[in-house]
């Protein structure tokens, strides 16, 4: 593998999941870009948000982002929300590959409702204000995930998915 190797989507799509399986599979590293922003930082995302709320965050984000650059070929799942910022998926597909991993409201909602207060968006939300949320945001955000080079829909078998992707990978 000569390039990076971006996992995008919503929020409880399986980016770290999967991305720690896709990168020991083709033996590179792994980044959780939140985890490198919170080590960075020294602050949960949580608490990042409360200071700098979503713009700042999302600034920040960015600059992380930028210094993958420098590193080695790398499988680095993103946030939710790092594709549909500044121009952060552009520059994703100048420095590597982006693979949307699509997944369906029914299966975000089952994964996150006993998830949203470790997530900063859905900490206030009802299961009702949760569904209506991944609806919308899946809608706004989907212009942004379709630009990926890859779309990896609701990966089933996970020996038959991660040989699909390295596959596409190898092309």
């Amino acid at each position: 593998m000569t390039r990076h190797v971006f996992l995008i989507g919503f929020m409880g799509s399986g980016k770290t999941h999967w991305g720690h399986i896709l990168a020991e599979r083709l033996g590179v590293p792994f980044l959780d870009l939140d985890a490198f922003i919170e080590t960075g930082e020294g602050k949960s995302i949580a608490a990042i948000f409360e200071v700098l709320g979503e713009n700042g965050f999302r600034a920040l984000e960015r600059e992380y982002l930028h210094r993958v650059a420098a590193m080695p070929p790398t499988v680095i799942a993103t946030g939710g929300g790092t594709p549909c910022f500044f121009n952060n998926m552009p520059w994703m597909k100048q420095h590597g590959t982006t693979i949307y991993l699509k997944t369906s409201p029914e299966i975000l909602f089952g994964r996150l409702k006993n998830e949203r207060m470790q997530r900063p968006l859905l900490k206030n939300l009802s299961e009702a204000e949760l569904r209506d949320f991944i609806r919308e945001r899946l809608e706004e955000r989907g212009p942004f995930y379709r630009r990926a080079d890859f779309i990896w829909e609701n990966p089933g078998d996970e020996r038959l998915a991660l040989e699909k992707i390295v596959r596409l990978l190898d092309k």
